[in-house]
């Protein structure tokens, strides 16, 4: 198949959430390049949906400042079709989309002098400055991303533009740099997206991280309210073979095994002491992953044989943990009590099973 195929496919899915899991340069941006010429082959030439990417990035280039050593540092924004827009976005729109990433800094938009051309720059700078006396600075490059992920976040909500390109949502990988905890409030944030809009436009994400895809997945099929998702969402791998033919699989057809995956990402996030909590979540879905494989309905079963004593406690307690409600910014941090169970389960399944993990190691 051709990334037009796989784009074609795609827009006559009846599916309303799409979650795509792909590597690196197996063509993910280019799909919703793709996606989009279909959909507006068949709205008349018109936009019909609405698209964050590589390409809504490029639009925030960095001024440095550099004659002035960085004295009016700011980050400018292109002009593009998006600017007429701008004049709607209020900078409390976007700290609201923000909050739940706990920033340090604050940020002023600059307009043109002409509005209708929209913002022409931000501005930021610590939080803990007043305004008028603050030196400007330069975000890290992973503040950048999640600033421009909640920028289009707010935007969405403009009047005008989302609700006019109303057939769809397509989000391609929003998580790129971002370390584990801002990749789950992300997660957070596409599952806010999904259950505003799901009812009436397509939504459409694709990703190279593992633990965001699981994270996802594991909340519209498994997590509180999975009645309501889970006919309407579809889950698939996107690959290319070796003679550069792209293909859509099921996770459970595709060569590709994501659960081994998510049995690398714990293991090393153990062993480099970077466990938060969301990756209970993962752990979950292995569990789930494993008692499929079995043909059993309860990943309770799974816990009996990995030599768990009170399977059906530890369950509900998995259970509970991996619901989306229970994390915010404040609970990052996995409790003794938590890791104590995650530590159990996690070598019950390596002594269990003995996967064989995609370096070569055992899980």
């Amino acid at each position: 198949m051709t990334i037009t195929d796989i784009a074609n496919q795609l827009m006559e899915s009846q599916s309303k959430v799409i979650l795509i899991y792909a590597f690196n340069t197996v063509g993910k941006t280019r799909l919703s390049v793709a996606f989009k010429d279909a959909t507006k082959n068949a709205n008349k030439g018109r936009h019909a949906g609405v698209y964050y990417n590589a390409f809504s990035e490029d639009l925030f280039v960095w001024d440095n400042d550099e004659e002035n050593n960085g004295e009016n540092i700011q980050l400018l924004v292109m002009e593009s079709s998006l600017n007429q827009f701008h004049s709607s976005l209020t900078e409390d729109a976007v700290r609201k989309k923000l909050e739940p990433y706990n920033p340090t800094f604050d940020f002023e938009f600059e307009l043109h002098e002409d509005t209708e051309r929209g913002i022409r720059s931000i501005s930021f700078f610590l939080k803990e400055q007043d305004t008028g006396d603050a030196a400007n600075i330069k975000i890290s490059r992973a503040e950048e991303r999640i600033f421009v992920w909640c920028f289009f976040l707010a935007l969405f909500e403009v009047e005008g533009w989302a609700n006019q390109q109303s057939a769809h949502f397509f989000i391609d990988d929003p998580v790129s740099s971002l370390d584990d905890h801002n990749m789950f409030v992300t997660a957070s944030s596409v599952l806010d997206l999904a259950e505003t809009y799901h009812s009436d436009r397509k939504i459409i994400i694709t990703t190279h991280h593992i633990g965001f895809f699981s994270t996802i997945v594991n909340w519209l099929t498994k997590g509180e309210e999975a009645d309501k998702y889970k006919k309407i969402t579809k889950v698939w791998i996107l690959s290319r073979d070796q003679d550069g033919r792209l293909s859509l699989d099921s996770p459970r057809n595709a060569v590709f095994l994501y659960h081994l995956h998510l049995l690398r990402e714990l293991s090393l996030a153990r062993r480099e002491e970077r466990l938060k909590s969301f990756h209970l979540v993962l752990l979950r879905q292995i569990l789930e992953n494993v008692a499929s494989f079995l043909g059993v309905g309860q990943f309770s079963y799974v816990l009996e044989q990995i030599g768990i004593e009170d399977k059906d406690e530890t369950a509900r307690i998995i259970n509970i943990l991996s619901h989306k409600n229970v994390f915010t910014y404040e609970s990052d941090e996995m409790l003794p009590d938590t890791r104590s169970l995650f530590d159990q389960v996690l070598d019950g399944l390596r002594n269990k099973y003995k996967f064989v993990l995609h370096d070569g190691g055992i899980a």
